[in-house]
């Protein structure tokens, strides 16, 4: 297994016990990049000689966050202080923000390095990815199929491991949609719990910001690092911070799950049903 098939998680004990650099994983995370980038099309922009840097100082350093030199990739809806964020539209090509989103403050407070933008519909609106005024994203299991939207970018480049972890947002399925699609885990996290502040709105009563990740483990640990309390959103709830790791140990043999039968509608394909 290379370096780019592991997990956050996996990475971070690696990293911690310096059984790697945080130079090599960049170096291995962005190899992948160049090796199945243009038959996916995940991103909108790409950060390597940040990322290195980053990669080289965390390396360097002694004082380091739990996920310290993990990389991750940023759906091109969330504001990053000097790195263009596009929403996949020609109007806003040039914009470069002036501040971060409070999730990219965030990450780099815990020490994560951000590698790069990621594709999606214009402005979020859409739920195939093919509505980028860029270009289309693929679904890594199928180049002929779509990976969902809006947030397909995110979901394309942790499926295909070009990105350990990604950044959605979700106003109607649009983190959820594509980490099916993608086989991957994708969470919304409920309204209020993520800040808002630095997402370009699609519909603000409703955009949450969430992860997309390879498995449930680092999803409860990326929302454990993002999911806090921030005055310069005014719908974010103050309410205490929580550590969703320890939610994973719960047993689940009681545990209900709905399914509207409205999905169960004429047509749905047979194998669609059975799953």
């Amino acid at each position: 297994m290379e370096i780019f098939n592991l997990t956050g998680h996996e990475l971070s004990e690696k990293l911690k016990s310096k059984k790697i650099s945080c130079v090599e994983l960049i170096e291995s995370i962005f190899s992948r990049i160049e090796k199945v980038e243009s038959k996916i099309d995940a991103f909108v922009f790409l950060s390597k000689e940040h990322a290195l840097k980053k990669a080289k100082e965390i390396d360097n350093s002694e004082s380091k966050g739990g996920f310290a030199g993990i990389p991750i990739a940023i759906k091109d809806n969330i504001c990053t202080k000097g790195i263009t964020t596009t929403c996949s539209s020609k109007i806003l090509q040039n914009y470069v923000p002036p501040y971060n989103a409070t999730v990219v403050d965030l990450l780099e407070k815990e020490g994560m390095i951000i590698i790069g933008k990621t594709n999606l519909d214009e402005f979020a609106m859409g739920s195939s990815t093919e509505n980028s005024a860029f270009k289309t994203t693929k679904n890594p299991w199928d180049t002929e199929r779509v990976p969902g939207g809006s947030s397909g970018g995110s979901a394309a480049a942790v499926s295909s491991d070009e990105a350990t972890l990604a950044l959605g947002s979700d106003t109607g399925g649009s983190i959820r949609q594509p980490a099916a699609f993608c086989g991957i885990v994708g969470l919304k996290p409920t309204y209020g719990r993520v800040s808002r502040y630095g997402l370009v709105a699609f519909a603000s009563s409703l955009d949450q910001i969430g992860p997309l990740t390879k498995d449930v483990t680092d999803a409860a640990i990326l929302l454990s690092i993002i999911g806090k309390y921030d005055k310069k959103d005014s719908t974010s709830a103050n309410i205490p911070e929580k550590d969703y790791t320890k939610s994973l140990v719960k047993n689940v043999k009681n545990l209900k799950i709905g399914v509207p039968k409205e999905l169960f509608s004429e047509g749905i394909n047979e194998d669609v049903k059975s799953a």
